[in-house]
């Protein structure tokens, strides 16, 4: 059963069938804004509202009510999901602090979320190759699933991704496309790629792969016994993942499991902030930044896809935006790994947020991927 009834561009409104989406080779409203996935809540009060639904274990597609799949015997899923929510005390010094930790998906990074569904629509849409651009983590995963599922994936990378992750990609079998030039550039190269290759599957910061991240904010309210916590904090790159959490908490207050909304805090670099910029001069418009230099090498997205649709669950949540530096991100980093904790830089932008902003009550902090896959200014 398919829940999802309509897309709604963000930009103009315009509302989009299912199926006029589903054939375009780009899924985005003629006028390019981003779009985003409406739902037959009353439908799925009657699927969800039930004692065994809320008492499962959390994982990824415990919730697929709230995601476009039309055959679940098909999904492609390699156990992703059901990552812990760790609380250490000598993290937070206001209220009650708990960490994400993402990293425990199978390739170490959120992006497996979005993946198991992007993924699980090319095989349903009868296509044979995946293509993406990618600074690094969503490669590594689309890489990592479309493997799995036995389809070829090819990825736009620009010169910024570390090394570390392109060996990854390279390691599930992808093909590898440098690409000169920042993100932005990527996106315009495997957009064109795919237009002109009618059998290939464009995944990426688009309406699949959100909705497949918005179980992210479904499992932290399931884990924390259906209570909605005070702050969740979030690194923003594309905004793809912020913009998931908050819809994932407005569509548990529709369904009636939750009652109130979390003030919903971005966090991103200085040298690529164009959402923080947008959110303190209260534009409704998203100011690219030019080839972006950081260590967050994984949000440094100088012209966010999903940037306007950030700066809505911003501030329709009560929530602000925050700029931290190279070295406050890397500071977040190292504290985090001495109190047990492993993340890559852009994975403790989050932390740093809250270290320099602190936050009383009950606040949330996504660590978004491991370690492992970028050590700068480690050994």
């Amino acid at each position: 059963m398919v829940y999802v009834t309509d897309f709604r561009c963000f930009r103009c409104g315009r509302i989009h069938k299912p199926h006029e989406i589903e054939r375009l080779p780009i899924p985005r409203c003629e006028c390019g804004g981003p779009l985003d996935a409406e739902y037959d809540y009353r439908a799925i009060q009657k699927v969800i509202l039930r004692d065994d639904f809320m008492r499962a274990k959390p994982t990824h597609w415990k919730y697929w009510a709230f995601m476009p799949v039309k055959d679940l015997s098909r999904i492609i899923t390699m156990g992703e999901g059901g990552t812990p929510l760790l609380e250490n005390k000598r993290l937070g010094e206001n209220g009650r602090l708990l960490i994400k930790y993402e990293a425990a998906n199978p390739t170490g990074s959120f992006k497996d979320r979005g993946s198991s569904l992007e993924i699980t629509k090319a095989l349903e849409f009868r296509k044979h190759r995946v293509a993406l651009a990618s600074t690094g983590n969503m490669g590594a995963s689309v890489a990592a699933y479309a493997a799995y599922a036995g389809l070829e994936c090819r990825v736009f990378i620009p010169d910024i991704a570390g090394k570390e992750k392109i060996t990854q990609i390279k390691a599930y079998g992808s093909e590898t496309v440098a690409v000169e030039g920042d993100y932005s550039v990527a996106i315009r190269q495997v957009e064109e790629y795919v237009i002109s290759n009618s059998d290939s599957f464009l995944t990426g910061d688009y309406p699949w792969r959100s909705e497949g991240t918005k179980t992210v904010g479904f499992e932290i309210a399931d884990q924390l016994y259906w209570h909605v916590p005070d702050y969740v904090v979030v690194p923003v790159g594309n905004g793809t993942l912020i913009w998931s959490i908050y819809e994932a908490f407005r569509e548990l207050a529709l369904v009636g499991i939750t009652d109130r909304m979390p003030r919903i805090i971005g966090v991103q670099v200085e040298a690529c902030a164009p959402v923080v910029h947008a959110w303190e001069n209260k534009l409704d418009e998203i100011i690219p930044v030019r080839d972006p230099k950081t260590v967050a090498t994984a949000i440094a997205c100088g012209d966010p896809i999903d940037g306007l649709a950030a700066l809505r669950a911003i501030r329709d949540s009560d929530g602000f935006a925050l700029r931290v530096s190279d070295g406050e991100a890397l500071a977040a980093r190292d504290k985090l790994a001495r109190n047990g904790i492993f993340v890559e830089p852009s994975g403790a932008v989050a932390y740093a947020g809250v270290m320099k902003k602190g936050l009383s009550g009950t606040v949330v902090v996504l660590a978004t991927g491991h370690g492992l896959k970028d050590m700068v200014g480690l050994g």
